[in-house]
């Protein structure tokens, strides 16, 4: 059965789209509706059913998703152990925004600067999307928001973070959380936690970029939860009313974590760097 068959399959069957998956894989739409046919010929069943929204999988598909996903990941890991066989020549990094903004910079130049002849590649996204990502062997390592919890994934190293509560300086803040976009570790920590510590209803607005949370705050939309150094990165230290949370309540430290499975061969390096 062919490995770059499945691949499609399997896009498709996450997309539940075949033009989606034709824009992930970059490929022709008609390109992959013939690959999709080749493959049920192959086997001898339709492996989709047509929706009007796009298509979902047959009884027979969703028999072989499983399997499928489990080849392509395998081939996946097996391309990237064979590019990287003798020496770390090529390492994609996945990131929280949060991350991104305060500290990606520097390990980044760092890492040039001790592998030269390594190539880089950086995915920016949310926790949830990021471990995603590295599941599926998208990423080589990945900066999230808290420990992980799923045993597929090892911590190789770590940052801890003070999480604050921000509010505007001159004022009572009205009942809404200003947060970053859905997905994010510390937006669902925020909710619950504003729902445990208040019998107010609130309202939330979700952004795309934290210096524009930080500054809606200032303006007194509303209050924000989350790292101190965003805080202090975009310097909005001195504008806001700022309260600590106690480590036993919110502790989320960033940790730069690994599949299990998939090891940098830069693993002592990345275990001893010092953020």
């Amino acid at each position: 059965m062919d490995s770059s068959l499945l691949k499609v399959f399997v896009e498709v069957a996450r997309e539940n789209s075949i033009t989606k998956a034709a824009s992930k894989l970059n490929f022709a739409q008609s390109n992959v509706t013939s690959r999709i046919k080749q493959l049920e010929k192959s086997l001898g069943f339709s492996l989709f059913h047509r929706v009007p929204k796009g298509v979902i999988l047959s009884k027979e598909g969703e028999k072989l998703y499983p399997y499928a996903l489990e080849i392509v990941k395998k081939v996946e890991l097996a391309t990237f152990s064979m590019k990287n066989i003798t020496n770390q020549e090529h390492l994609i990094i996945g990131s929280t925004e949060s991350n991104a903004t305060t500290r990606i910079i520097p390990f980044l130049v760092q890492l040039h600067n001790d592998f030269p002849n390594m190539s880089l590649e950086l995915i920016t996204n949310t926790t949830r999307e990021i471990t995603k990502e590295l599941l599926d062997y998208k990423v080589d390592i990945a900066f999230i928001s808290g420990v992980p919890k799923n045993n597929e994934l090892i911590v190789l190293n770590k940052v801890e973070e003070n999480i604050v509560i921000v509010e505007p300086k001159m004022e009572n803040a009205p009942n809404v959380f200003l947060s970053f976009k859905n997905g994010c570790a510390y937006n669902e920590f925020g909710q619950n936690y504003l729902k445990n510590s208040s019998d107010e209803d609130f309202k939330t607005l979700e952004f795309g970029n934290y210096e524009i949370i930080l500054g809606c705050v200032k303006a007194g939309m509303g209050k924000s939860l989350l790292p101190l150094s965003i805080v202090k990165k975009h310097q909005y230290e001195n504008d806001l009313k700022i309260t600590s949370l106690p480590k036993e309540l919110a502790n989320m430290p960033t940790c730069l974590v690994c599949r299990k499975d998939n090891i940098p061969k830069i693993e002592n390096y990345l275990k001893e760097y010092l953020f």
